[in-house]
């Protein structure tokens, strides 16, 4: 009886040990996340990521790379202003919200790169993504010359930064420095990844264009 009522103490104990342990494996996993964040001074930035191009030949050595990401304001009075971007991966060229100086005001959030992602931010299309500020949109609901803007004035003043003449070529997966400096905040390094394709895309672009005539229904 003494032996017996040792063993299945020794069983209970094990099976403890065991499920301890797989509940701390699962504790560890963490949620996925497009892309990286950085904060400095009242200015926080948020899913910072290279977007996937639209041709993969893009981001090979020459050629250029969109980045994408919410710059917010988190203060009450201060305007502050984007002054440059840098990195090691090549010229950067940067258009302000209005297409002049990249502004953000006071408890502003300023979404930055192409219509199709920041239409998905926007939208709440994204994971991972937290703000610091009540979110706008970067185009204002006025236009420069009074009244009311359009979806295409919207567009026109779309707010981008484009890394253009490739130093090297890119790759998803990896991450770049990317270097934001603000003319109040300062500057912050950020390590930025590169945003991979899906696996449709992934097909799509080994398949190559469809041949003429193809894809007729039965």
């Amino acid at each position: 009886m003494v032996t017996v009522a040792a063993l299945a103490a020794a069983a209970g104990i094990a099976l403890t040990g065991c499920s301890a342990g797989q509940h701390t494996q699962t504790s560890s996993q963490a949620a996925a996340i497009n892309g990286n964040h950085a904060d400095v001074g009242d200015i926080s930035l948020r899913n910072v990521h290279i977007v996937y191009p639209e041709a993969a030949s893009e981001h090979q050595k020459g050629g250029k790379a969109v980045l994408a990401l919410s710059i917010i304001n988190g203060s009450e009075t201060v305007t502050d202003e984007l002054t440059s971007v840098s990195t090691d991966l090549g010229p950067i060229k940067i258009t302000g919200p209005a297409g002049g100086k990249f502004e953000l005001q006071p408890q502003e959030t300023v979404l930055v790169g192409p219509p199709s992602v920041t239409a998905a931010a926007e939208t709440g299309d994204h994971h991972g993504t937290t703000t610091a500020a009540p979110t706008t949109t970067a185009a204002p609901t006025t236009a420069p010359g009074g009244g009311n803007s359009s979806a295409s004035d919207a567009a026109a003043e779309q707010a981008s930064i484009e890394i253009t003449g490739l130093t090297e070529n890119i790759t998803p997966g990896l991450t770049y420095t990317v270097t934001f400096n603000f003319k109040d905040a300062g500057t912050v390094q950020v390590a930025v990844p590169v945003d991979a394709a899906t696996s449709e895309r992934v097909e799509n672009e080994k398949s190559g264009p469809a041949p003429e005539g193809a894809g007729g229904g039965h």
